[in-house]
This record gives structure tokens, sequence and C-alpha cells, in this order.
């Protein structure tokens, strides 16, 4: 079911440092060639080193979203959250369990770089193939 309590986004009111970013499932048992109908959609603000931007999030939290794809589910969407300790959860509005960004705060989203997600409990490997201004 489509979530519809969030709030449309206005981009021209976002720092120019907020970027929409697409990883697609990596080379994995049963994906030897990855896949890309499982994905995830992140709206962020990056910093000069493409790395998630705490303090830009902080103040923009609501306009950092997420939307988990996946072939023959509906898209689950969320919130990119910021936790104690540095850590960042992709939160979704639905009863679906928070996943966890491995290291999130680490990496870069750059084209052709691997990122880590632990969605229940099992850990996937992603690879940043969009990386656009909203």
């Amino acid at each position: 079911m489509p979530n519809s309590h969030l709030e449309p986004i206005l981009n021209t009111s976002l720092p120019a440092q907020f970027r929409q970013i697409r990883i697609e499932l990596a080379r994995e048992p049963g994906h030897p060639e990855g896949d890309a109908g499982v994905a995830y959609v992140i709206i962020a603000p990056l910093d000069v080193n493409d790395r998630i931007d705490a303090a830009l999030w902080r103040a923009h939290r609501e306009a950092c979203r997420i939307t988990r794809l996946r072939p023959n589910e509906e898209d689950e969407h969320g919130h990119l959250v910021h936790r104690q300790g540095g850590g960042w959860i992709l939160h979704y509005e639905s009863s679906k369990p928070d996943a966890v960004g491995f290291h999130f705060a680490d990496e870069r989203f750059v084209l052709g770089e691997y990122v880590s997600i632990n969605d229940a409990g099992k850990m996937h490997t992603y690879r940043v193939v969009s990386v656009s201004h909203l």
C-alpha cells in the first residue's frame, strides 16, 4: 500500500548539496549478475567528500527520504535517520523493520562505489549506479 502521509519535498527549498542516489544489488549468491530491480533510492545531502552530511541532514530531516524497491512488491517509503553514535538507519513508514546502513557515515556515494545494508539481519552489498542533483 503506497504511503500517502509523506509530505511532498519542494526541491527548490533544499540546499544544493541534496542528491538523489540510486543503489542496486551487487553480485551475491542467488544474484550472480546483481539485480537492478533490488534497489534503494535515497534523497540525502552529500558533503564535499561525497559522504552523507549529518549537519545538513539535521536541518532538513523531513527531506531525507528512502524508497526500497523490490520486484513484485509495493515500494516501501521512509526516511534516512541518523542515530546517536553516527550510524544511519533506513526507517520505513510501514511496520517493516528498519534496515541499517553499514558504515554509511564513512561511505562515499559516487558512481561505482559499493555500500552495504543490513536488511532483516542479512547483509547485502549495493553498487551506487546514479547520483543526481534534485
